[in-house]
């Protein structure tokens, strides 16, 4: 019996140790349990991978919004090698033509208009419908065919009434032929159809040229706030910053334009538009720099007169030379892709060349197409000729708030004011002078001079409220 209990007792301790174990393992787990209880619930979230860039740049060219040009050029390659595979896609054709339109835009590089043209044709021929006529109306835009970009996208709007995406190509076209109550209209279908920061910064554009300035901005302001790319954000940043510019608001233009670079490196009109700033602003050294750049990567005969007339102002007579001659060679090259540089040929000749030839060129172009632009350079062109009653004319059509569209630029003021001064009509003179520089003191660095110039020749000082130009502001710096 001993022996027994004796056997039964390592029995017992291994029972009593496993129950104490179990014990444990079920306080333990309370324990733990009320541990987790008091813990923050934390759940795992499986995040949607990032769009490809081709389909970042897809989604963009599809709402008719600024892309980044990095998606575009991939955007770009995907489509050419699904048409090689696919070469009956309408569809595809006509995103590739867009896109093609949109790099060949934002790069200067007209070879891709070629092949837009060529793409969007396929498309067209292979029943692409309103898409593939949208893309050609928006093609023409950009090589400043507005008669048939106006052709293009009336046909892309008869076959679908309600693709929102025609009604912006519809108002380039109209703004660019003059016809601005045609653009108004276009404007207010493409609002009932389609809301969001697209719409917006197209709204804003007709407002500018109405000369409603307080809208225009607000619109543009809601537009990079709600805009989802940074390309897109960056380019109503740029949208704003010109508006800041011709209202005379240096600091601010410069914001705009810095931010706008800032988020997207490509952007080159807001790297054009710092040039412009920095130099009204007397920071000569960063202005060439900033119009360099641009130049550099966006080849624009724009560019290159601004950055001639910088050059000039600040007596360096060979290195403007050297930019005008510039824009007579890209000029020359963007005609063989099918752009009309004709009215930034017809400026530069009217200051800097033959005005006889501005004048021819510019009568040509206003019969193709008589936007206010137009009439603003072949007023001029004429009174730098000397037809000044036949100038008047033009001038006027440029500055009629009525039937002009009512935008307010210190440049056709000027330009008016001056050749009424050269008419003998003093009176309208002085106003209009006075009124180029209540618009934007800064507008242009030589001309604001001449208009100084002018209105002391005529007897008067500016009224009160004018505002009075720093001249250390103003004085360009020696060139570093």
């Amino acid at each position: 019996m001993e022996n027994q209990a004796t056997e039964n007792r390592p029995q017992e301790r291994r029972t009593r140790v496993r129950g104490r174990l179990v014990a444990a393992a079920v306080a333990g787990c309370a324990v733990l349990g009320t541990v987790l209880m008091l813990l923050p619930v934390q759940r795992t979230v499986t995040r949607a991978p990032a769009p490809a860039p081709g389909a970042q740049a897809l989604t963009a060219v599809a709402a008719g919004v600024p892309a980044a040009l990095p998606d575009l050029a991939a955007l770009i390659g995907e489509r050419e090698r699904h048409l090689r595979r696919h070469p009956g896609d309408a569809e595809s054709w006509a995103v590739l033509g867009t896109a093609y339109v949109e790099q060949g835009r934002r790069t200067a590089d007209t070879t891709f208009y070629a092949k837009a043209d060529d793409s969007l044709r396929r498309s067209l021929k292979l029943r692409g419908g309103a898409q593939a006529l949208g893309g050609l109306a928006a093609l023409a835009n950009a090589r400043r065919d507005f008669r048939a970009a106006r052709t293009w996208g009336e046909a892309a709007r008869k076959l679908e009434p309600r693709r929102w995406t025609t009604y912006p190509a519809l108002i380039d076209a109209y703004t660019g032929l003059g016809d601005h109550k045609a653009a108004g209209v276009a404007l207010e279908r493409l609002t009932e159809l389609r809301s969001g920061p697209a719409v917006r910064a197209r709204a804003a554009a007709v407002y500018r040229d109405r000369g409603w300035r307080e809208d225009a901005a607000a619109q543009l302001a809601d537009a990079v706030a709600e805009a989802r790319a940074p390309a897109e954000r960056a380019a109503y940043l740029e949208q704003a910053g010109q508006l800041a510019w011709e209202r005379g608001d240096r600091e601010d233009a410069l914001r705009h334009f810095q931010a706008a670079v800032r988020i997207d490196p490509d952007q080159r009109a807001a790297q054009a538009g710092q040039g412009r700033a920095l130099a009204a602003l007397g920071r000569t050294t960063e202005a060439l720099s900033a119009y360099r750049t641009a130049l550099a990567k966006q080849p624009l005969p724009q560019y290159a007169l601004e950055l001639g007339e910088l050059y000039e102002s600040l007596g360096l007579g060979q290195a403007a030379r050297v930019q005008y001659d510039l824009l007579r060679t890209t000029v020359e090259r963007a005609a063989a892709g099918g752009v009309d540089g004709e009215l930034v040929l017809g400026q530069f000749e009217a200051d800097h060349g033959d005005p006889e030839s501005a004048v021819r060129r510019l009568r040509a172009e206003w019969l193709r197409q008589p936007g206010i632009a137009v009439a603003d350079a072949l007023g001029w062109a004429l009174h730098r000729a000397g037809r000044g009653r036949e100038s008047l004319r033009y001038a006027r059509i440029a500055t009629d708030k009525v039937h002009g569209g009512g935008v307010r630029s210190a440049l056709y003021a000027y330009h008016l004011g001056m050749i009424e001064a050269a008419s003998g009509h003093s009176a309208p003179a002085r106003r209009h002078l006075r009124e180029a520089l209540r618009i934007n003191p800064w507008f242009s660095l030589p001309r604001v001079r001449a208009a100084q110039e002018a209105l002391a020749a005529l007897g008067e000082v500016p009224d009160e409220g004018v505002p009075v130009m720093d001249a250390k502001a103003v004085t360009p710096r020696p060139y570093r």
